[in-house]
């Protein structure tokens, strides 16, 4: 939901009193420990921020205000996404290094050119890096494919789009969080009762804290 419909809907008069609660549900839910992902994985980027205008340059430099996100999604397992500064190499080897274990049985992108500098760096065995060739309109190529990875991505989109209508960059972090959360429990019935029990449990979000 966003903020305006729990304000709606809870009867709160103030719309910053209902926007700071969905953003303490929203830290609730954040996960303190998360293991490496293993088996098959796919990683891929998007953008996220409006069009695309006149002579912007790429996301990530100069003056394109586009957002990029990271995603990561083991095969049958969890996702988890990263509100990136740019996707150059050292960037996308951290998060490797810190959410892909080296044991991976293959980890699969698209063709963009950083990966296997990025995947070198993290300690990853490059005869378990499998491309796929967007630009040549190949999308699956047996088990070679990130189209699990981007249907998360379009559910991020539609998210943004459909529900929230507006985000601002300073607070993208913790749409992605809510998003890969509810993701990761997409299949439990016990989602609801999970979520009251990491909001018990979790530290308090101060307002100061969140609009520093």
């Amino acid at each position: 939901m966003s903020a305006n419909q729990i304000k709606r809907t809870l009867g709160i008069g103030s719309y910053k009193t209902a926007w700071y609660l969905c953003h303490r549900i929203r830290a609730a839910m954040k996960e303190a420990d998360q293991p490496m992902l293993d088996g098959t994985v796919e990683m891929d980027e998007t953008y996220v921020g409006g069009k695309l205008h006149g002579s912007q340059r790429k996301p990530g430099f100069g003056d394109n205000t586009k957002q990029i996100v990271i995603g990561i999604r083991q095969r049958d397992g969890d996702l988890r996404f990263f509100h990136a500064t740019d996707v150059k190499q050292g960037t996308v080897a951290k998060y490797i290094r810190e959410n892909i274990s080296e044991d991976v049985d293959v980890l699969v992108t698209d063709e963009h050119p950083v990966y296997p500098y990025a995947i070198a760096e993290a300690g990853v065995a490059q005869g378990k890096h499998k491309r796929i060739q967007h630009k040549a309109k190949i999308y699956v190529q047996g088990e070679v494919h990130t189209n699990t990875v981007e249907n998360a991505f379009s559910l991020l989109k539609r998210g943004i789009i459909g529900t929230w209508h507006r985000i601002s960059a300073k607070h993208l972090a913790a749409y992605l969080t809510e998003m890969e959360f509810r993701f990761n429990r997409r299949k439990n019935p016990n989602l609801f009762i999970d979520t009251l029990r990491h909001m018990v449990t979790a530290p308090v979000l101060t307002f100061e804290k969140l609009t520093a």
